[in-house]
This record gives C-alpha cells, structure tokens and sequence, in this order.
C-alpha cells in the first residue's frame, strides 16, 4: 500500500503545481468571496449562530473543499486508472492486490486532503476567521468527509466502462447541489422541509455539523455521534464496495 503512495507522490512532487487551484486556492477564493466579500453583508444573527459570517462559513467550506476534492479525484482519475492509462492494470500484476491498490489510493487521498486542509487553516488564520483552537480539529473533518464522499465514487469508477458520461452528470446533479443545500453557506432550516432529507442524507452536511461544532464550540454530544456515525457508515460501505469492484474488475 505505501508503494503506491510513493508512486503518487513521484508523480505529485513534478506535476503538483497543476492541481495547486481545485486543492487550494478555490477554497480560499470561496473563503475570500463569502466569508470576507459577501459575509462582511450578513449581520450575525440566529442564523449564524450568534456568529460572523465569516466564522460560521470557514469551518463548512474547508470541509466542502475537501468532499469536492475527494469526489473529483476518486472519478475520471480513477477510471483512468482502469481504461485509459491502464496503470491498475500493471500494478496489480506485481504482487500489489487490487485491495493494497484500493488502500494506497485512499491512503494518498487522505494525505492530499490533509495537506490542502493545513494550506486553507493557516491562511484563514491570517483572516481571523478561527475562535477556538478545537478548529484544528476541523482539517480531520474534512478528510473523514472527503473520503466519505470519494470511497463510493471509486466503487462507481470501478464500475464503468464508457467514457465516464456519468460522473458529468454527478458533478452536475450531485457535487454542486450537495455543497449549496448542505449548510455550507447557511443553515438547512432555511431549505424547505419537505426537502430538508435531501441535505439529511448528504455527507457533506454532517462533516460541517462537526466541522462547525469543533470550530465554534456549539457541540451536542448525541447529534455529533449521529454525525460522525453516518460518514463512518458511508466510508466503510464505500471501501467495502470499492475493494469488491476492484478485485472483479482486476482480477483475471
């Protein structure tokens, strides 16, 4: 498993520079255009929690980032593990599983992730954006939600075999309502309740319900269970999923 990930990174440490914006300037522009932009216009209020806007969206948007991320990285790169450059397919006929492949690949997404998470927490320290010092809890919130959010898309990578149309369609019909109607730039009170399951059942939600509860200290020990147990449930049935998808596609 950790040869793979030293496979990544002896591709990363060359080409790193060209996803420097989906992994960190795109969170800090979000930062910068909602929470300095557009929040220096939103009185805190009930919705917020008391708070500024730009202390209520900072936590969200590091975790959106990293579930936005995890989602991209686990989709068209994936798949052309398996279709296009076929590196799968020549890894897994060394003595690599399909499983360790799996495993490296997650692994190596968590490090990305986490790495992402420091760069976008250190700059919105230097915004003021952080109260307590629970938010550094907030960049591990991030990785659990962004791999929530990624294991189940490398199971659907697995399973297809045309050019990827679907994953458009996931960006387009998932990805993008999923960080505007899960609490990421304001409370799902405001969503109607006949859709409010819709941002129930989005992981995205329970990463920033965490995320928010570390940052501000607004914690319920019972919704933070039901939290963390929905991404944990999500994570372990994505992988489980993943590794079976692997193994059928890889292995002859």
């Amino acid at each position: 498993m950790w040869l793979r990930v030293e496979g990544h990174w002896a591709w990363y440490r060359r080409y790193w520079r060209s996803s420097l914006y989906s992994s960190g300037v795109e969170p800090l522009l979000f930062l910068a255009a909602m929470g300095l932009g557009f929040g220096s216009q939103v009185e805190a209020g009930a919705a917020t929690g008391g708070f500024e806007y730009l202390h209520y969206v900072a936590p969200a948007l590091l975790v959106a980032g990293a579930a936005m991320s995890g989602m991209g990285e686990a989709s068209f790169p994936v798949l052309s593990g398996f279709k296009w450059q076929k590196d799968y397919i020549a890894v897994t006929s060394t003595p690599i599983t399909p499983g360790q492949l799996l495993g490296g690949q997650l692994l190596w997404l968590a490090i990305r992730l986490g790495v992402s998470g420091v760069v976008y927490g250190l700059v919105a320290l230097a915004f003021g954006a952080w109260l307590r010092p629970g938010a550094v809890l907030v960049v591990g919130v991030g990785v659990v939600t962004g791999l929530a959010c990624a294991a189940p898309v490398m199971a659907l990578a697995a399973a297809t075999y045309d050019e990827g149309r679907r994953f458009v369609v996931m960006f387009r019909f998932v990805m993008v309502p999923m960080m505007l109607f899960s609490a990421t730039f304001f409370p799902i009170s405001q969503i109607p309740i006949e859709l409010r399951w819709l941002a129930w059942l989005s992981p995205l939600w329970h990463g920033n319900e965490i995320a928010r509860a570390a940052a501000l200290g607004d914690a319920e020990p019972l919704a933070l269970a039901g939290h963390g147990s929905f991404l944990a449930a999500l994570l372990v049935a994505g992988i489980a999923l993943a590794r079976k998808l692997f193994y059928r596609r890889l292995v002859v």
